[in-house]
């Protein structure tokens, strides 16, 4: 841009180091709120639910007493893996003993592998509790208010 006298002028003036000064379009003022928004996900424990307590989540009992092939796809899905994953042996029991790492469940392998080989159906319908249970986003919301001093 030329300025009255023939010679260019900065269009974006920068500060006394030679950065470029930025206008301030907002500045905070009495009686607004900042909020800040924290995700917690709950690990550590036991399993949050019993092998024998189906009775709490109705839609997943009746799956894994009719259909647990299709609540073992399910489950795949909400662990992350690929829906195919359930189709290769010993994959329901990987995602248990999966399950009972990422969320520092107490436990051991052959604990695992008893309850997938023995009591596979109710296995899955804890493994589902537990990660329905686990996964639910907890939001806290945190209002200030900014006061004069």
């Amino acid at each position: 841009m030329d300025s009255p006298g023939g010679k260019d002028v900065e269009t974006n003036p920068t500060g006394s180091d030679g950065t470029m000064a930025l206008p301030v379009l907002t500045q905070p003022g009495l009686g607004e709120t900042t909020t800040t928004v924290t995700t917690i996900t709950q690990t550590g424990g036991d399993w949050s639910t019993g092998l024998f307590e189906v009775c709490g989540d109705t839609s997943t009992c009746l799956m894994g007493a009719f259909v647990p092939c299709c609540l073992d796809l399910s489950l795949a899905h909400q662990y992350g893996e690929c829906v195919c994953l359930p189709m290769l042996p010993g994959s329901t029991f990987a995602m248990r003993v999966g399950i009972r790492e990422r969320f520092k469940i107490r436990g051991s392998v052959c604990e695992d592998w008893t309850m997938v080989y023995c009591c596979y159906p109710l296995a899955l319908c804890q493994m589902i509790r537990e990660m329905k249970k686990r996964l639910k986003t907890q939001i806290y919301t945190v209002s200030t208010m900014l006061e004069s001093s």
